[in-house]
């Protein structure tokens, strides 16, 4: 995988390539890629800190070596001029012309005499200095201490520990290549002395291979059976796995998850068509997947109508002479997994769901929250609640918000912890809930993370609410609130599902209502008093993420949220309305006259209160604007009335015009005491029309 690091090279010599390679026993395939790309970045990094330019570098990764090719290196950084400022020139000598000891010291700790010290312009003045010509970084010397360092930064997480030197890495080292042209450089590392020599693949070609050239690396490996490009590599098995598929009648499910996890298990992919008896089909198709793609890292095969097939494919890292005997081998392997997901299916079927309602009091949701018994009592409690505001049929969801968490108790789901919910939704229609049940059963749980799709029915929807307000309102509740990266409870996750669920199913819903009848359903003194509004503008916050990846500005959410509005999808219309306006040039003026408005009502010495006396008005431009808001208003009450925002700001930009000319020709603060009250109760009317809808003051021009 290739990150350019473009410099051109600024020395006369010729450049030259580095090749840098660490050699381990196997490495997890997770933190392969990211280990790689630490790697590269910091060997890039330490070359550009020494002044050593190349053209490109690129990093490889494989599950035994982690490889670094930089080419186009200076050998010799360029010199570099310094400039060692001492101490003032006016403090450098003394009244009688003698240096001081300040100058003195300075010249002794850089070595020259007083008299060859310079005087150098700076901001603050003439000092006395020294220019140096400092020489440029060899690269020959300069790279073992830099590949050192760049080690030393790869991230990991868990370190072993081996040899009687106690080394520690992710997994002991086995070899070190470090070539820069055609010289091996002097690196140690781990124990071990850099050469030009790897191992080929561990079954195909074991012997070691030398490198002429750091350029001769991946053609050489790859004679050698190892693909060292992650990104050709993973490419190559994606290719593979398709042109597999279409022999076999399929349609291939290849998510990046899996295949980035497979890519950094083999050296030399070789993909391979298996198949499982159909007999398994009977068991929910997400337990097959689970266990094919979680445990045993297979791709599994669809037909056109995405119904599961009894196929699959595995990535072998050998190419075998006899493949069916690998084959064969996958399939041995897959059977005792699919065998055990149809033996819990069954068993699970013949206990009703309703039946495991009392074995969740025996499982703790959180030690001073109670059992999942007790959370799921208050679901019930907060779905018939969110039931007629949602347009839910009541009966059905609070019956599969009783029934929501039963499977977490079957055991299937103890087995395939990813599969609560679905497997809930099977058991709870082989027992003949109805299909609304049903799917709110499994949709609860809807969105798992971002961009997932949303509860499809209002009483999944109820459910999917009535558990995370539950979560917030009692994690917020008793002071664990998420710090940092650590949210063991998922807040963030269940704050945002709020949020879109609200907001994308255009619910009209009061969030710091919910949070209150979420707070309600706990013991009385059990949650502290503030609870409600914490979840309120904790999951208000997380608006920001929501509107970040529409390219909305938070000064237009702030702008919103300012109004003290807590019903996320009237904030989202306005948002949305708002977003647009602030493009217009008539938004920047407004902008600019509502901060002027707001500072100035901001330093009254009373409060402004009652409405503006148009007799008191001796100024043409107060009655323009006046009458400019009274017709204002008329035009706006049917439009917010509707939600339509984009035309009542339509309307709002009409007012730039007389605020302009109010500013331009009356003076606020009038010596008349009645006259300034009537000014600025005019300005607080002004103020207040705006605000009904958004505080444009809040939007940013970067004037301040």
């Amino acid at each position: 995988m290739t990150n350019a690091a473009m410099n051109e090279p600024t020395a006369a010599d010729e450049a030259l390539d580095l090749l840098f390679e660490l050699g381990c026993e196997e490495l997890p395939a997770g933190p392969l890629a990211t280990m790689a790309e630490a790697l590269h970045k910091g060997i890039c990094q330490g070359l550009t800190d020494r002044g050593l330019s190349f053209t490109s570098a690129a990093w490889f990764a494989t599950p035994r070596r982690l490889a670094v090719l930089v080419s186009g290196l200076v050998p010799r950084a360029p010199d570099r001029e310094t400039e060692v400022l001492g101490p003032p020139v006016a403090a450098a000598t003394d009244k009688d012309g003698n240096w001081t000891p300040a100058a003195q010291g300075f010249a002794r700790k850089q070595g020259v005499t007083v008299d060859e010290l310079q005087q150098i312009e700076t901001d603050k003045g003439l000092r006395l200095g020294l220019t140096r010509t400092e020489p440029g970084a060899i690269a020959a010397d300069a790279l073992p201490e830099l590949i050192s360092d760049a080690v030393a930064g790869i991230p990991v997480a868990k370190r072993m520990r081996w040899g009687r030197e106690r080394h520690e890495f992710l997994r002991p080292v086995q070899w070190l290549v470090a070539l820069l042209g055609d010289q091996v450089l002097p690196v140690t590392l781990f124990g071990l002395k850099a050469g030009d020599t790897s191992p080929g693949h561990r079954f195909h070609h074991p012997d070691l291979v030398s490198f002429k050239a750091p350029s001769d690396y991946v053609a050489a490996m790859r004679a050698a059976n190892v693909v060292v490009d992650y990104q050709e590599r993973r490419q190559l098995i994606r290719n593979q796995v398709e042109a597999l598929a279409r022999e076999t009648g399929g349609v291939p499910v290849i998510g990046d998850d899996l295949l980035d996890e497979v890519t950094g298990l083999v050296e030399w992919p070789v993909a391979l068509a298996g198949s499982f008896a159909e007999e398994f089909l009977s068991v929910p198709q997400e337990a097959l997947i689970s266990s094919m793609r979680e445990h045993q890292k297979y791709f599994h095969l669809v037909d056109h109508e995405g119904n599961l097939l009894p196929k699959f494919i595995t990535i072998a890292n050998i190419e075998s002479v006899n493949p069916a005997t690998v084959i064969s081998g996958n399939e041995r392997v897959i059977r005792p997994r699919l065998s055990d997901a149809a033996f819990f299916f069954e068993t699970d079927k013949q206990t009703p769901l309703a039946a495991r309602t009392e074995r969740l009091a025996g499982v703790v949701f959180q030690h001073k929250l109670g059992s999942l018994a007790d959370k799921q009592q208050r679901m019930v409690g907060l779905t018939e609640q969110l039931s007629e505001p949602l347009g839910a049929e009541p009966v059905a969801a609070t019956r599969a918000a009783a029934l929501a968490k039963c499977d977490l108790v079957s055991d299937m789901v103890l087995e395939f912890p990813e599969l609560q919910g679905i497997a809930g939704a099977h058991y709870a229609e082989n027992d003949g809930e109805p299909a609304q049940v049903v799917t709110a059963i499994e949709q609860h749980y809807w969105p798992k993370q971002a961009g997932d799709a949303l509860p499809s029915t209002p009483e999944a929807a109820a459910v999917a609410l009535a558990d995370r307000l539950d979560t917030l309102a009692g994690i917020f509740g008793i002071g664990q609130t998420p710090t940092g990266s650590k949210d063991p409870f998922g807040l963030r996750r269940a704050a945002l599902a709020v949020l879109r669920i609200l907001i994308e199913r255009g619910h009209d819903l009061d969030l710091r209502q919910l949070a209150e009848q979420a707070v309600a359903s706990y013991p009385s003194g059990s949650l502290d008093k503030n609870t409600a509004a914490a979840v309120t503008d904790y999951s208000l916050e997380r608006l920001r993420a929501l509107y970040e990846n529409q390219s909305i500005g938070v000064d237009v959410l702030r702008a919103v949220t300012a109004t003290g509005l807590t019903a996320p999808s009237e904030i989202d219309k306005r948002v949305q309305a708002l977003q647009v306006f602030a493009k217009t040039e008539a938004a920047e003026a407004l902008a600019a006259a509502n901060k002027r408005v707001a500072n100035i009502l901001a330093k009254s010495e009373n409060p402004v209160n009652g409405e503006p006396d148009p007799a008191l008005f001796t100024e043409a431009a107060e009655a323009q604007l006046f009458n400019a808001l009274t017709g204002a208003k008329q035009q706006m009450a049917p439009k917010l009335e509707t939600g339509d925002y984009a035309a009542a700001l339509a309307v709002l930009s009409e007012l730039r015009q007389p605020i302009d000319s109010f500013f331009d020709q009356v003076m606020v603060n009038a010596e008349d005491p009645a006259q300034k009250l009537n000014r600025y109760r005019l300005l607080a009317a002004l103020r207040a029309l705006f605000i009904s809808i958004a505080d444009i003051a809040q939007l940013s021009y970067g004037n301040g």
